[in-house]
């Protein structure tokens, strides 16, 4: 492009959307809290609604926006600049899951690495423990909370082996899928995404499974049960959410194919899902390292 050839750049009308998110995340926020602080005391509250309504409105505002985006790709009004938008914009927004996960791992690997340690007395640390916790013993996971109550760690093996087989199978296919999309090979484009979508439905069916059996009177892992329950719910329940976010991502692009979108090479919105879809594959990796085995 010479210097004296210049690109329209098309600027979206004002739209409701961001301020829907923008309530949607509030909603899951204030409703998450309150939810756990109503299931730690043992009493009904409103907080499960709000957790409810705050996920419904993020979906709503997932489809209206998709929505709204894809009428107006559809229609030509894209640019070249504006695809570079998009690709800075995904960028920074995955970079903000990465600090997002960052932040739990960090959380993690302070319990383990220095809380756990001066409580069992590490460290110059023998009347901390002496006057906290006299009967604490320094070990990870930790299965025993300060008012006595015990519980069991959950092992890598069984339904987490089979969760990072189905991840990493999926990132293989999503994969696939990217190279038959720039190859314009549609029938094999379909069935590689639509094996992607079932993998991850499937990890998050057994991710249930995993939670049931954690809650069960065999295992009494709890949310509640001290940090480990604390760490070990948080970390992979985000994960849950954020392959849920993914699936839906992927289905969309997967009925898009289904209408005729996208081209070899014209198909940002199918990278962007599959920048994602890698991404989450990425961070399973390291809970089932750094939660499951050590």
């Amino acid at each position: 492009m010479t210097t004296k050839e210049y690109e329209s750049y098309y600027v979206p009308a004002h739209s409701h959307w961001p301020i829907v998110g923008a309530v949607a995340l509030f909603f899951i926020a204030f409703g998450a809290g309150n939810y756990v602080h109503d299931m730690h005391n043992n009493v009904s509250g409103f907080g499960g609604y709000l957790l409810i309504a705050g996920f419904t409105l993020i979906i709503v505002m997932m489809f209206g926006w998709f929505n709204n985006v894809i009428n107006e790709s559809m229609a030509g009004k894209y640019s070249r600049q504006m695809d570079n938008s998009f690709r800075q914009g995904m960028s920074w927004f995955i970079f903000s899951e990465v600090m997002f996960f960052a932040a739990f791992f960090g959380a993690l690997l302070y319990a383990r690495q220095f809380s756990v340690p001066w409580l069992g007395g590490a460290g110059n640390n023998a009347m901390t423990n002496a006057v906290l916790w006299p009967e604490f013993t320094a070990q990870w996971p930790l299965i025993k909370t300060p008012d006595g109550t015990e519980t069991n760690g959950m092992g890598w093996y069984g339904l987490p082996l089979l969760n990072t087989i189905l991840l990493l199978t999926s990132s293989i296919t999503a994969h696939f899928a990217h190279v038959a999309l720039e190859r314009d090979n549609r029938p094999q484009l379909k069935v590689w995404l639509g094996l992607t979508i079932i993998l991850g439905i499937s990890f998050l069916f057994f991710q249930v499974q995993e939670y049931a059996h954690g809650y069960s009177e065999e295992m009494e892992l709890f949310l509640n049960s001290g940090i480990y329950g604390n760490t070990f719910y948080m970390l992979t329940g985000f994960h849950g959410m954020h392959v849920t976010l993914g699936v839906i991502m992927l289905t969309v692009m997967f009925f898009r194919i289904l209408k005729g979108h996208f081209t070899p090479k014209n198909h940002f919105a199918f990278q962007a899902a599959s920048w994602y879809w890698h991404f989450v594959d990425v961070v399973w990796l390291m809970l089932f390292v750094f939660v499951y085995i050590l």
